[in-house]
């Protein structure tokens, strides 16, 4: 059977007491530790650089080409 609001608001009230007359401290939540990455910051950027940088430079090859190719289609699709 559920325990009712009632049920458990009385329940607390005694633990309370109980534990006032045990000496028992208020429990607290223990803090939460900030936990750090295994890798840090600049070994990231780097792999970052080595991931996405072979597709910038790709682009940047590549951009001269495309855009000569666009260039040439729209002077047909206008003439």
């Amino acid at each position: 059977m559920a325990q009712t609001p009632q049920q458990r608001r009385a329940n607390e009230r005694y633990a309370k007491h109980e534990a006032a007359k045990r000496g028992k401290g208020q429990t607290t939540a223990k803090p939460k530790q900030n936990s750090k990455s295994p890798v840090s910051t600049g070994w990231l950027v780097i792999l970052a650089f080595v991931v996405c940088g072979g597709v910038a430079f790709e682009l940047l090859r590549v951009t001269p080409a495309i855009w000569s190719a666009a260039t040439t289609m729209l002077g047909r699709f206008i003439a």
